[in-house]
């Protein structure tokens, strides 16, 4: 035995895992219905979730499970008033991506990170244009879908911050005193 021994897993230790565990998808959902509050601005609601969806896909992908990505996905359509089954799409699919790349972007520095993410919020932007033309069989204008990009890919940075001291927060809850 290296190191310290393990703690008996007790139920206590076990809930207490469970609910570490939940931590991602339970503040990403609160911030989601806040965002969703009487601010003026319709697109923060998904430029709250998809940073949040696709951090945790790369640094704790067992907390950001697929179903916690589906029902956020879900969260954010019946919030926004989207189509149901366009966020659940989008989120499903930033956060399979994430998880494909994670080695590669943990690795990383924060600009690059940042930059990559910039890819997620374009294409994001994009799939959420092209299921609102193919949904409604019309051309929509593409400057709200550009507008949402924008204003996710400028969250990254101060998201990204916050969502990082709350996972070093969880990894010195892990190793115990």
């Amino acid at each position: 035995m290296v190191g310290r021994p393990e703690p008996p897993r007790g139920l206590l230790r076990r809930s207490e895992a469970m609910a570490r565990a939940a931590v991602p998808a339970f503040y990403t959902a609160v911030a989601m219905v806040l965002a969703a509050g009487p601010t003026g601005v319709p697109a923060l609601v998904p430029a709250v979730a998809l940073p949040q969806v696709v951090f945790w896909s790369v640094v704790r992908p067992g907390a950001m499970s697929p179903a916690a990505a589906f029902g956020l996905g879900l969260l954010l359509d019946l919030l926004t008033f989207a189509p149901l089954g366009s966020g659940v799409l989008t989120l499903l699919l930033a956060h399979a991506v994430a998880v494909a790349v994670r080695r590669i972007l943990a690795r990383q520095g924060f600009l690059f990170a940042w930059l990559v993410f910039c890819g997620f919020a374009a294409g994001a932007a994009a799939l959420g244009w092209l299921l609102t033309a193919l949904l409604s069989v019309s051309l929509p204008p593409a400057a709200p879908a550009l507008h949402q990009a924008a204003l996710t890919a400028g969250l990254w940075p101060p998201l990204a911050f916050v969502l990082g001291r709350m996972h070093a927060l969880m990894l010195r809850a892990e190793e115990g005193p």
